[in-house]
């Protein structure tokens, strides 16, 4: 391919409203082009990096055993309403009518395909001897997303590998899993993403059922904690926090020795942070008391007034199977006070009191008086409150101790690019997907699902490898393997050893595009780099005189020579192994 052939159009500043280096660079790179916001244009080098992507996990899945289909992206709300998904998606869910023979019909753009590829295996699949069965498409997804940034890691429209497995039993399910587990680990790795998998929340069948993949970026909007001593890692709603509760020595003394309770006046003062101002004590010392609705049932939950309350965590201490905040008539009935004055000692109304471990540490804590305008100091668990459990019930925060081996754990921003989880029977029983067992018995189908965001990869990949001058593609996801740079393209002679040297390369099954603008020798390198070719190739007066071409890869600051003669053999070579290995990319990277 020649520069002059395609559409390339590179900008040289920042273009408005881009906020991080994968949006920045993307559009500045001339890979994509915003149509609205939350929708992109994939132009022709961002395609061929995208179609990269998606063909390495079509490789991956395929070695699995799973077979390929593609799914309707429209799809009729009925099937939604029977998994009462409608309500779950909320304005998520982009909902259309329509006109057909006078009447309306209801449809939706699919944000997932759960439902589509369930209600075909109610049709076809009806004995246990058709499973299990691995489905997987690669497909565009919609969602409606009110606040679309960040370039294409949060749109309404995105490329999405979406498998599921269909099983007789859970052993079934769990070998599968695996396998797909360790597909995601090698698409990860031949994509040259710094990956993490870490545990996420599990599926209806409980256990370690559910792992998101996650790439450590600053600019992530997922929050994960990873212990590098023993490898622990977990996104927040699923990290567990180890029991060694970390104070530092002023906490300690502010809090050595326990005074008597007082209540002291605090007049239009509702928040940790006006209490915090008011009373001048660190959120530390204070008691959250956060009173919830668990299956419609009043319950209070006691945090350290530094920590937030993780949800999730409750919602399985009180063995619920839903959880939400309270309204104010219920926090008023239960404490005899509005809303911000609640706390463990002398609610209105006995009800069960649930702590996490952090506050069992505290000493002369503060906390809510459940009177108005009043907060009581000095208040100390097991002394003058005793709660109904004590469980892990916060978010895990950065220099908690690891559950696993009690190191510190480190917390992260991250990228979620992919997420495998057992699903169990929920879409299954909705929609009537059933077999029958060797002994002619009705049994219904065992599900998993196995998500990748495609666009996701690419964006991933810019966030974690880029510099000053641009994007550093590995080999395996640039859109051009190689580039080749004849510096005066009014040259006859040079011109034609560039055509010579790109068919070469072409048949020998290089991606290769000759930059064969009639720009200075400056812009063309500008404009490498800033797309991120991996291997540039430059054909100069003097090198031609002397038989030679300049070869620099992309992340090295090295230049090297290479005779003409066999050039492009030799150079083949060098894209072979590094398409295999890699190591060229991550040795570099590992250097800068």
């Amino acid at each position: 391919m020649y520069w002059s052939q395609t559409l390339i159009p590179t900008m040289k500043e920042t273009p408005d409203g881009a906020e991080i280096p994968s949006h920045i660079l993307m559009l500045r790179a001339g890979l994509i082009s915003q149509v609205m916001a939350g929708a992109y244009t994939y132009l022709p080098l961002g395609l061929r990096s995208l179609q990269k992507a998606a063909q390495i996990v079509r490789e991956e899945m395929n070695k699995t055993g799973a077979v390929e289909l593609l799914m309707t992206a429209l799809c009729p709300v009925s099937l939604y309403e029977r998994t009462n998904r409608v309500k779950a998606f909320g304005n998520v869910l982009i909902k259309t009518d329509l006109p057909r023979s006078g009447k309306k019909i209801p449809v939706v753009l699919c944000p997932t395909h759960e439902e589509e590829v369930t209600d075909i295996v109610a049709r076809y699949i009806s004995s246990y001897r058709q499973l299990p069965i691995t489905l997987y498409q690669i497909q565009t997804k919609f969602r409606n997303e009110e606040r679309p940034r960040f370039g294409v890691l949060r749109t309404s429209e995105f490329l999405m590998k979406d498998a599921y497995s269909f099983h007789a039993d859970i052993e079934s399910l769990n070998v599968t899993y695996k396998k797909m587990y360790n597909a995601y680990c090698k698409i990860f790795e031949r994509c040259g993403l710094p990956f993490l998998p870490v545990e996420a929340e599990s599926g209806p069948i409980g256990g370690d059922a559910s792992h998101e993949f996650m790439i450590p970026s600053p600019n992530g909007e997922d929050k994960i904690v990873h212990c590098e001593e023993c490898g622990y890692a977990a996104n927040i709603e699923k990290a567990e926090v180890g029991f060694q509760e970390v104070f530092s020595s002023s906490i300690m003394q502010e809090t050595s020795e326990d005074k008597a309770v007082a209540e002291l006046d605090t007049p239009e003062v509702h928040t940790i942070e006006q209490v915090c101002k008011f009373l001048k004590v660190k959120a530390s010392r204070m008691i959250k008391t956060l009173i919830y609705a668990a299956d419609d049932k009043a319950i209070a939950v006691l945090i350290r007034g530094d920590h937030d309350a993780n949800e999730n965590k409750i919602k399985q201490a009180v063995k619920a199977s839903k959880i939400e905040l309270a309204d104010e008539a219920v926090i008023r009935r239960v404490t005899g006070a509005p809303v911000g004055f609640a706390g463990p000692v002398g609610f209105a109304e006995k009800i069960p009191v649930y702590a996490d471990v952090a506050v069992m540490n505290l000493v002369n804590a503060v906390t809510g008086a459940n009177k108005a305008d009043k907060h009581l100091v000095n208040v100390c668990p097991s002394r003058d409150f005793i709660p109904d459990a004590v469980n892990d019930l916060r978010n895990a925060v950065d220099g908690d101790a690891c559950p696993r081996c009690h190191s510190t754990m480190k917390l992260k921003p991250a990228i979620e690019a992919g997420h495998v989880f057992k699903l169990g029977t929920k879409y299954s029983e909705s929609l009537n997907a059933q077999f029958l067992d060797a002994g002619e018995s009705q049994k219904t189908v065992i599900m998993g699902c196995y998500g990748i965001g495609v666009n996701r990869i690419i964006a991933g990949l810019i966030e974690t490898s880029y510099d000053h001058s641009g994007i550093i593609f590995p080999v395996n996801l640039a859109p051009y393997e190689a580039v080749i740079c004849p510096m005066k393209v009014t040259d006859g002679n040079m011109m034609k050893a560039a055509s010579e040297l790109h068919d070469q390369l072409t048949e020998s099954g290089v991606e290769v595009l000759v930059d064969d603008r009639d720009q200075r020798a400056g812009v063309k390198f500008k404009d490498a780099d800033l797309i991120g070719f991996p291997l540039r190739l430059v054909i100069g007066e003097k090198g031609l005189a002397a038989g030679e071409i300049e070869l620099k890869w992309r992340w090295d600051t090295a230049v090297s020579l290479m005779p003409i003669a066999g050039a492009a053999e030799n150079i083949a070579a060098l894209i072979k192994e590094e398409r295999k290995t890699g190591k060229r990319f991550k040795n570099g990277k590992e250097a800068s």
